[in-house]
């Protein structure tokens, strides 16, 4: 009975788990979609000329601006990147120290590298948008104190 927990959890966090994670995200924009239309639906009835596109605009979640999206890319790359830092200092504590335990060195050492990679990639991309996208962040922030 072990043996079968033992191939069981893998298979469950491995491939069950991720299709329910996508298939509920999936439904949720779905049920999303459904209750804008019914909205819609119950507006032309009581109002046959009144203007669509306005509603939809009133209705319509505001995205993020394109700079909360560049300091939000900021932002996890400084914390993936000091995570990284973080987790290959206790890799080499691990080793150094030699504590006698069962834990690899080399497996934090491992997935801090990852994490730094993760984390230079974010901050690259943070610096890289901010150079080609400065004109339509300005161009956003006026259109958007005009709109206020």
């Amino acid at each position: 009975m072990e043996h079968l927990a033992e191939i069981i959890v893998p298979i469950a966090c491995g491939c069950v788990l991720p299709i329910m994670l996508v298939w509920f995200g999936i439904r949720e924009k779905m049920n999303a979609a459904n209750q804008r239309t019914k909205i819609v639906l119950a507006a032309i009835e009581k109002n046959p000329e009144m203007d669509i596109e306005e509603i939809m605009k009133k209705m319509s979640r505001n995205g993020k601006l394109l700079k909360e999206k560049l300091l939000a890319k900021l932002l996890w790359g400084c914390l993936a990147t000091l995570l990284g830092f973080g987790l290959i200092g206790f890799g080499i504590y691990l080793g150094t120290n030699q504590l006698g335990g069962t834990d690899d060195p080399m497996t934090a050492v491992c997935f801090g590298l990852i994490a730094l990679g993760v984390g230079i990639a974010f901050l690259v991309n943070y610096f890289v948008g901010k150079k080609m996208l400065a004109k339509e962040i300005e161009a956003e922030e006026k259109r958007v104190t005009t709109q206020e």
